[in-house]
């Protein structure tokens, strides 16, 4: 059993959580040599170029990453750019101790969610191949040989856990469609009942080998488990347990027990009205851990914190009162003495260390990044983790207790920073108009001169319950781009934001433009009085969260010469009843805008819509089609008063396009427009549009076939 050595003894743990006094190791970092596979035609570049939006759409991304049994090997998950077909398509990689990494599945629509037996001789994972209508789990032998499916379900698995001795292999599903519905759809007799048209998902098991080789259920009822977690005796399982699969119900949902063996339905651990994640079972089986973003109190909208609760049920306690960070995921050690959890620290991510009892609280890595997609090995002392950078967008590391060392795992993306020029990433702070410190990442033009002034573009993150952190950065924001083109972004974390505290986070509570859209512009300032930026070329953009805070501010100030509005809310009354999620809302704005004595008026003032008549600001408005979260018909709203008040302004909807759009000519476009209409309205100059990779193609082999014409002719 490994452990880190400032567990072993409680003695060495005497600082409290109320004076957070955080010691960080200076870790020794180990960096291991690796030959790196570049893509295609990528290769190193002697002359790092500029990139181009076609340059950061076409990158890969690896994720999924998981550590091998024994600690030798990682698989992962390699997501590549199909222009062709207008999507990306992941594949499994592994790499094996230093040795470059090789692809091990090829199938054609690609394979996600990977992890080893526990025996680790192979590798399941989901995919959809031959005749799959959903997808189904398949085994590869490391040995070799080809992925067989291990068992046919009506609906797709997903979260998949072996038990510890690897007899059973644990997954949840959604309940199939009856024969009834069915036939029905067939012939297009599907009317649905809104928000009740829903299947339930449910924990189910599957022991390889046995007599017919069909899964079994293991939770059954008019509930659904929305996630689960084995313990690692492999003879209970602590579950979260909603009444629907519906997002607005997750408030709604428990922390429940049960033992595996079918010897009881289980024990609730928890009720109140707040959403709870994470819980896990300590490994003397005596208490579980479950993360909510809640007050001691369980009052709803703080940020994440870390509870615990004892296993035969009782009193949830919050074990760190005074962190002023938010806990995004969280594990026991291998002796059960200590807690890690992953910290939203604002601008960075990190992993830390606590004991049992909530004493000696220590920050375990340090540095301008944001840590994702952590795997532990507690049997190991291990941690796997993904971490992004602003040179590199994710490769693995990995952080050993016993050796006290972060050393670099993965080189499979290092190719980027030799191959483009990227920008340089600064965080600097400024007072909000009452006098509070924020937060933000200023991005640097490629050539910058500090004797000239640039243009700006204020980027404001969505969430708002989030933030943002040093990090590669992808299509939605594509600061390499406009650092490439000569502007400077400027990326603030205003109130509102997560890993500052409470306090900053709740400004929004009451009233969702309270100091928000101030420390915005107050930011702004800040760099035109560094005299960085020109304050009469900038424009704003912005996606959900980040684009309720363009329509504000546009309302707000003509300051900005072009704004971008990504999927915002304009009008909080008719939004609140249009999305899919009210129960971040509801606290906004101190009850639901149907209840007797409604909170009209300060819906109606929070309501970028309320003073739409102020705005000049030449805008755009982006949405998904069938975006759930943010419904487009607040788009609409938006472009309708903006057309009717005379202000330059279109509206771009993309077709099959929900919250996100994942189509890749879709996030060209976004990024196209975007630019177009920035360096018409803000530069006063020429944009010449992006082709995607066939079109350019298409347009090389109708030059060639005209030449050959002419030559003719």
């Amino acid at each position: 059993m490994i452990r880190h050595p400032s567990l072993r003894t409680p003695t060495l743990r005497t600082s409290t959580l109320r004076t957070l006094t955080l010691r960080t190791f200076t870790l020794r970092t180990v960096a291991l040599s690796f030959v790196v596979t570049l893509i295609g035609s990528s290769g190193f570049a002697s002359d790092p170029k500029p990139m181009t939006a076609v340059d950061l759409l076409s990158l890969p991304s690896i994720g999924s990453g998981r550590l091998s049994p024994d600690g030798e090997s990682v698989v992962l998950v390699k997501t590549v750019a199909d222009w062709d077909g207008n999507k990306r398509t992941g594949h499994l990689w592994l790499q094996r101790g230093a040795e470059e990494a090789r692809q091990i599945t090829f199938g054609e629509s690609g394979e996600g969610s990977p992890g080893w037996t526990p025996d680790g001789e192979g590798i399941v994972f989901l995919a959809k191949r031959g005749d799959d209508e959903h997808d189904q789990v398949y085994h590869l032998p490391i040995a070799g040989g080809e992925a067989q499916r291990l068992f046919e379900h009506d609906s797709s698995p997903f979260s998949l856990q072996w038990s510890p001795d690897g007899d059973v292999l644990y997954f949840l599903a959604t309940d199939p469609k009856t024969e009834e519905r069915k036939k029905k759809d067939k012939v297009k007799d599907d009317v649905i009942a809104y928000d009740e048209d829903y299947r339930q998902r449910h924990l189910w098991r599957y022991e390889p080998g046995t007599e017919g080789g069909k899964p079994s259920r293991v939770t059954e009822g008019d509930f659904t488990v929305s996630s689960y977690e084995i313990s690692r005796d492999g003879e209970h399982v602590v579950f979260h347990r909603a009444p629907t699969p519906l997002f607005d119900d997750s408030a709604e949902g428990e922390v429940w027990i049960r033992p595996l063996d079918g010897s009881s339905e289980g024990t609730r651990l928890t009720t109140n009205t707040v959403r709870e994640s994470g819980g896990e079972l300590s490994p003397d089986g005596s208490t579980v851990l479950f993360l909510s973003g809640s007050s001691a109190e369980f009052e709803t909208y703080h940020n994440g914190n870390l509870f615990v609760v004892p296993a035969t049920g009782g009193q949830a306690r919050l074990l760190l009162e005074d962190l002023p960070h938010g806990i995004d995921a969280a594990s026991w050690s291998a002796d059960g003495r200590s807690i890690y959890f992953l910290a939203n620290t604002g601008a960075r991510s990190q992993l830390f260390a606590v004991a049992a009892d909530g004493s000696g609280l220590e920050q375990l890595t340090d540095g301008d990044h944001s840590l994702r997609g952590w795997h532990y090995r507690p049997e190991l002392g291990q941690h796997l983790l993904s971490v992004n950078e602003p040179t590199n967008g994710g490769d693995y590391w990995l952080y050993d207790d016993g050796a006290e060392t972060f050393a670099k795992r993965t080189g499979m993306l290092d190719w980027v920073a030799e191959s483009y020029r990227l920008p340089k990433v600064e965080l600097i702070t400024w007072k909000g108009e009452d006098d509070v410190s924020v937060e933000g990442l200023l991005f640097y033009p490629l050539d910058y001169d500090e004797d000239q002034i640039y243009p700006l573009v204020v980027q404001t993150h969505g969430g708002p319950a989030a933030s943002d952190k040093f990090g590669f950065g992808r299509w939605g924001s594509y600061t390499q781009v406009l650092t490439a083109r000569g502007w400077f972004v400027l990326k603030p974390n205003y109130r509102g934001s997560t890993g500052y505290g409470d306090a900053f986070l709740r400004d929004m509570v009451g009233s969702y433009f309270n100091q928000s859209h101030l420390d915005v512009m107050k930011g702004v300032d800040a760099v035109i009085e560094r005299g960085l930026v020109d304050g009469n070329k900038m424009a704003k953009m912005g996606w959900s969260a980040g684009g309720h805070m363009t329509n504000k501010i546009i309302t707000h100030t003509d300051r900005f010469k072009a704004a971008s509005s990504g999927a915002g809310a304009i009008n909080w009354i008719s939004m609140y009843g249009q999305s899919d999620v009210r129960i971040y809302r509801t606290p906004w704005f101190g009850d639901t805008p149907w209840s007797p004595d409604a909170p009209i008026d300060n819906y109606w003032k929070s309501s970028p819509l309320s003073e739409i008549w102020k705005v000049t600001t030449p805008t755009i408005v982006l949405v998904g089609e069938n975006d759930r979260r943010v419904p487009a018909a607040q788009s609409v709203e938006l472009f309708r008063a903006l057309q009717s008040n005379g202000v330059e302004s279109h509206l771009y909807m993309a077709p099959r396009a929900g919250h996100g759009w994942r189509e890749l000519r879709h996030q060209l476009f976004k990024i196209n427009v975007e630019l177009d209409w920035f360096e018409r309205h803000v530069l006063g100059r020429e944009y010449e549009w992006e082709i995607a990779p066939p079109d350019v193609e298409a347009e090389d082999e109708e030059a060639e076939a005209e030449t050959e014409t002419t030559d003719l002719g």
